[in-house]
């Protein structure tokens, strides 16, 4: 069973709410109607009926069964407003300004979800990744672990015969953190590997990409990922991990016998660790465009609950992947009663 297949079929066994917030876009309404449909998740969508309703017609979609709420008129937007303000005050926030926050379907959606009358929240085919990030950090809210970041990743699944690796592999960060120094980008391959667990369904094997394979070039950003590298290992010994290292010695296994005389994952890395933005952007719209790689996301991590980000150039399918994934990770972390995540089971 592939990828998108197994994480569908984990979603169909336990559905989770999941909010969407963005009701007045076809792709949206769409993903939403075949998650309901399929069972991967109990959808509700967030913003003006009428304007759904008339999005819907217009695109001959048919939203029976969908729950979809209206800020304005609900009868919680009074406690969420009362939360939100308890949650923002000390920011300066007054209740007055929290009650007009609520009108808005993205800020309604993340006190859903904060304040458990949802289990995952997908927004971003109309919000920028700027507005959803900062909404989830400031109304979900980031783990409070010590050396927390909030990143983003992408799954992405390669299954095409020229492929030369077949399956899914978590690429990191590509949508979020800049110039992460080497204490983030280690806690950015750590997130990274529990994602990898709890998606992919096996245990991560990292690579932590540069120019420079194991001092083969010398340069400042070089030494940032050498030391994320030994960060990563003090932190979790157990974890399978090469670094630094270039691209082709991480994912093809001659080259990595060539290169990594004593490599930990012999050229099978299945998390692909960026040193910037520029890299990880990069690096997964070539896969993406050129290389034909399905890419879903950019999916967060480092919250407290499941909150992730589409890209505005999403597709419907997009999203109903990106909904699927968000009940698998909402799965996950209430059976660990904890943010940790545990794996997939790759029998299903």
């Amino acid at each position: 069973m592939g990828v998108l297949q197994r994480i569908v079929e984990t979603a169909k066994a336990a559905p989770k709410r999941i909010v969407l917030c963005e009701a007045q876009d076809p792709r949206v309404l769409e993903a939403a109607i075949r998650a309901q449909r399929d069972r991967i998740a109990q959808v509700i969508l967030v913003g003006d009926p009428a304007q759904a309703a008339a999005t819907a017609t217009g695109h001959g979609l048919d939203l029976s069964g969908i729950t979809i709420i209206d800020p304005a008129t609900s009868p919680a937007s009074e406690r969420y407003a009362q939360q939100l303000h308890r949650l923002r005050e000390k920011k300066g926030m007054t209740l007055q300004q929290a009650q007009q926050a609520i009108t808005q379907p993205l800020c309604y959606a993340n006190i859903m979800l904060q304040t458990g009358d949802a289990d995952g929240s997908v927004a971003g085919a109309i919000h920028t990744t700027a507005d959803v990030v900062r909404t989830a950090l400031q109304v979900v809210g980031a783990k409070a672990s010590p050396g927390s970041i909030v990143s983003s990743f992408f799954l992405m699944i390669f299954e095409h015969d020229h492929h030369p690796t077949q399956g899914g592999m978590i690429f990191s960060d590509c949508g979020l953190v800049i110039d992460p120094d080497a204490p983030q980008l280690a806690r950015i391959a750590l997130d990274s590997a529990k994602s990898a667990k709890a998606l992919l369904g096996e245990d991560a094997r990292i690579a932590m990409l540069s120019f420079s394979t194991l001092g083969s070039a010398q340069h400042i950003n070089v030494t940032k990922v050498q030391q994320a590298t030994t960060l990563v290992r003090q932190a979790q010994p157990h974890l399978l991990i090469d670094g630094e290292v270039q691209l082709d010695a991480a994912i093809i296994p001659d080259i990595a016998s060539r290169k990594l005389s004593e490599s930990q994952i012999h050229g099978r890395a299945n998390v692909l660790i960026f040193p910037d933005l520029n890299a990880g952007n990069i690096g997964y719209k070539l896969a993406e465009r050129l290389g034909g790689a399905i890419a879903i996301g950019p999916l967060l991590q480092g919250l407290n609950k499941p909150a992730n980000d589409l890209s505005r150039g999403c597709s419907a399918d997009d999203v109903y992947n990106v909904i699927a994934v968000t009940c698998v990770q909402a799965q996950q972390q209430q059976q660990a009663g904890t943010a940790e995540l545990s794996p997939v089971s790759a029998s299903q």
